[in-house]
């Protein structure tokens, strides 16, 4: 028992330090928790999408079903792969970290997703608490929709859409950035032999 309130105690001091003093502990406290984990650490505070977000490179999930059983391999080495030859084919468009921002106004539910300079305005709602998002994009875009999953990360947020919106939607950016969309073909193909294969964004704040 004293061991038990012990342990409790140490991770109160931890969290009074963590507030009382410089964001370089609490990136400890994540790296701890990161290695204790296996590098996977979840965060579970809610997402309020406002203001600007930079495309920091691209997100997947897949999943896989062994009997009755549905293996999330997100994050796992199968998926981080992917994620590579995702961010190889976008680089040929164009879309590259520092090419692309959003921007959401909460108040007004509206959003600018900016490429290569480009702007394509539309609106927003998030549900589920806060845990999907639903994108409207303008007549610019002829009104495509995306609704997505939501994801907490350390530096901002992911969102994950499945793979064939998402590959239809870059289709018509590259069109809008007066690029090819050739090598697009084959997002949608990387993780063929899976169940469920979402390809996103991760977007730092």
């Amino acid at each position: 028992m004293k061991r038990i309130l012990t342990i409790v105690a140490l991770a109160a001091a931890i969290s009074v330090q963590a507030n009382a003093q410089n964001l370089s502990l609490g990136s400890t406290i994540t790296d701890l928790l990161s290695s204790l984990t296996g590098g996977s650490v979840v965060y579970s505070a809610p997402i309020s999408l406002n203001g600007t977000y930079s495309y920091a490179g691209s997100a997947v999930s897949i999943s896989q079903t062994n009997g009755s059983v549905v293996n999330n391999l997100a994050g796992s080495a199968v998926s981080t792969t992917i994620e590579g030859k995702v961010d190889d084919n976008l680089a040929k468009i164009g879309i590259q970290p520092g090419s692309m921002t959003v921007t959401f106004d909460r108040d007004t539910e509206t959003f600018i997703w900016t490429v290569a300079g480009i702007p394509l305005p539309g609106t927003f709602k998030v549900g589920n608490n806060e845990e999907t998002v639903t994108l409207t994009f303008g007549k610019n875009m002829q009104f495509f929709t995306l609704t997505g999953n939501l994801e907490s990360t350390a530096s901002g947020a992911k969102i994950l859409f499945p793979a064939q919106r998402t590959a239809a939607f870059l289709k018509k950016v590259a069109t809008k950035i007066g690029q090819s969309e050739g090598s697009l073909g084959t997002i949608t193909k990387l993780a063929d032999g899976f169940d469920s294969y979402k390809i996103g964004f991760k977007l730092a704040k």
